[in-house]
């Protein structure tokens, strides 16, 4: 194993020093145990992607609307309803979907899930527990690290699948889980971009100001709360493109512990790129509810 050709040297060596490793909490450990399964190693994966933001610039705020480049499903505009002409003004607005970015993001996370798989298939894993991912940025540098790790376990007396299963489960979690006759297939998890380039009305309610009058619109201008339709729409958008990528990795399965992160990164006054991500385990039936026997104590206090 250790001298494995599909792993870098200094992983044959951590995974072949013959002392196996868990990143199983105490109580977790013993879960694990009690479903039997043998923690064999701590596995991990990494990798370096460039990375940088990236906002379109306005082209030809006088004579239309510039056409968005690389937008994938979603694209929507807006125009100024104030027939002002000429300065900073935003005669038009765009909110359209970053496909770059969420290539890129897909492609970081999955080449570090690859490598975690291949770690524990060198050890003859038949599966990853307590999985827990990470993208971070590398301070001072135009790349984002991805790092994705857990720890492998075998069933005793069973024959290694064709791939190790993965889950973010571990503990009793993971027990209730197979206890309700569900069977983890492995960890998804997809990223949306949003790309939202303001118009007039929505710079002024970003910022807090008003616009006067305009015909079609709120009488009396923006002062008091209002709805910023415009970034709201973005949101939403993001929401949907995300929950529709997972849908697509489950394929006839179904999705357990799903957790949404939604967060946005200011590219320009009024301008936002705005992400959802979406991370769950894949789960499949097995077996009708059957609960598994209450495990023999470890210690008996009398």
């Amino acid at each position: 194993m250790a001298s494995d050709p599909a792993l870098p040297e200094a992983a044959g060596r951590r995974l072949g020093s013959g002392a196996w490793s868990s990143g199983l909490s105490v109580p977790d450990f013993a879960s694990c145990l009690s479903m039997g399964m043998d923690p064999v190693g701590f596995v991990q994966g990494y990798a370096v992607m460039q990375w940088s933001w990236y906002a379109s610039s306005y082209v030809g705020t006088l004579g239309g609307p510039p056409a968005p480049t690389g937008a994938g499903q979603y694209s929507e505009s807006w125009q100024c309803p104030h027939g002002f002409v000429g300065g900073d003004h935003r005669m038009y607005g765009f909110n359209y979907e970053q496909t770059w970015v969420e290539s890129n993001w897909t492609n970081g996370w999955t080449l570090a899930y690859q490598r975690m798989v291949d770690e524990a298939e060198a050890i003859g894993a038949h599966g990853i527990i307590g999985v827990v991912d990470d993208m971070h940025h590398l301070s001072g540098t135009g790349a984002a690290e991805f790092q994705i790790r857990g720890t492998a376990v075998t069933v005793p007396g069973a024959d290694p699948p064709p791939r190790p299963f993965t889950t973010f489960l571990a503990g009793q979690k993971l027990v209730k889980l197979v206890e309700a006759g569900f069977v983890p297939v492995s960890v998804v998890a997809s990223l949306a971009s949003v790309q939202m380039m303001g118009y007039c009305i929505t710079h002024y309610q970003m910022a807090g100001t008003t616009a006067g009058n305009w015909s079609g619109t709120m009488s009396g201008g923006l002062g008091g709360v209002h709805s910023i339709t415009q970034v709201g729409k973005a949101q939403r958008a993001a929401r949907h493109l995300a929950r529709e990528r997972v849908r697509h990795q489950l394929g006839h399965d179904t999705l357990h512990g799903a957790s949404l992160e939604q967060f946005d990164h200011e590219v320009g006054e009024g301008d936002l790129a705005i992400q959802c991500l979406i991370k769950g385990t894949r789960v499949r039936r097995f077996k009708d509810f059957d609960p598994l026997p209450v495990p023999d104590a470890v210690v008996r206090l009398s």
